[in-house]
């Protein structure tokens, strides 16, 4: 029973549930008996072979698709229709399958960078070794095609609040913005970049460590709309001096070709027919086969004639797209 408990707890990351679901208390892998309800049935009804089983036709369904299960995958629907089909032959839950149109971000070739001052024309070194690169790509940037010199402006302080955006010169609508890092979310720079219509953006580290002089992976999130590259400390610094010169002239010129295409990505929540609605307490898991156990276990007690009434409404989930940031485990709270 201690390896069932301990295995509950790992699984319930998102939230602690020991105590009011299973009436337990699990602390330093020493298990508090004196709060032990009838609930502690649920606690040994969960058995490691059936976690165990689950896990071999999880293992089966990506053995037959190609070797994954991963967004997009054939194994990512399998996966789907196996805990559905699971679901509705040996629980009574209330099942929902909900689909979310996620960009399925990919490079198609390597961007190209070029600067322009007074004249001199400088093509920059793209590597996804930091070692080696002048400049990098950020996640989710999107595609770009500036083939004829476009001015940069030097965005002041950290581009954190609109003030900043506001008071830069020249201003930086339709033009290359250079913006330092810090201060705020990558995702909120280039929030802000779309909201003042730049042509591209280009995100530069802050080099206050060895490590932060080179130009590292970002990430801009699925909302971002701008076009953009993240540079090295010295080259971004070296570009923002010339921007702010008044008797220099610097401009960009750069090439980011991507595919952003839309796909639809699920997942799953069942709810206990029984509980208050209002007050539901969420078991939340991406790895699929020790949730599936937890839901079939607490729908068999529930059945059960003798087995206490809870009062909470209990909703299992299965989120999708855990390798791409929890992105549908984010999107479904926020439609909660």
């Amino acid at each position: 029973m201690i390896q069932s408990i301990q295995f509950v707890g790992i699984i319930l990351i998102f939230i602690n549930l020991t105590t009011s679901l299973i009436g337990m208390t699990v602390n330093n892998h020493q298990i508090d008996v004196s709060r032990q309800l009838s609930d502690v049935r649920y606690a040994s009804s969960i058995q490691i072979n059936d976690v165990m089983k689950h896990l071999d036709e999880l293992q089966a369904i990506a053995t037959a698709s190609s070797g994954n299960r991963a967004v997009e995958a054939i194994g990512f629907n399998r996966t789907l229709d196996y805990i559905t089909n699971f679901l509705s032959v040996n629980t009574e839950f209330k099942i929902k399958k909900t689909f979310f149109n996620l960009r399925n971000f990919q490079l198609l070739r390597n961007p190209t960078l070029s600067s322009t001052i007074n004249g001199v024309v400088k093509t920059h070194i793209y590597s996804t070794n930091p070692a080696i690169g002048e400049f990098n790509y950020p996640l989710y940037t999107t595609s770009a095609n500036i083939s004829s010199d476009i001015l940069i402006t030097a965005i002041p302080n950290l581009g954190c609040p609109d003030d900043d955006w506001l008071v830069a010169r020249p201003a930086p609508a339709g033009l290359v913005a250079i913006v330092k890092r810090g201060g705020c979310a990558f995702q909120s720079k280039g929030t802000l970049a779309s909201k003042y219509n730049v042509a591209a953006l280009l995100l530069y580290n802050d080099g206050i460590t060895p490590s932060n002089m080179r130009p590292t992976k970002i990430n801009l999130g699925q909302n971002n709309r701008v076009p953009a590259l993240f540079l090295s400390y010295d080259l971004g610094k070296s570009l923002v001096t010339a921007a702010n010169d008044p008797s220099q002239v610097a401009t960009i010129r750069l090439t980011i070709l991507t595919d952003n295409e839309l796909n639809p990505v699920g997942n799953i929540c069942a709810n206990t027919t029984t509980g208050d609605p209002t007050q539901t307490i969420v078991i939340g898991s991406s790895g699929s086969a020790a949730n599936l156990a937890l839901a079939a276990a607490l729908s068999s007690l529930l059945e059960t004639s003798n087995y206490p009434t809870y009062k909470y409404r209990i909703r299992f989930c299965w989120w999708g797209a855990e390798e791409l940031g929890f992105l549908v485990l984010i999107t479904t709270f926020r439609k909660q």
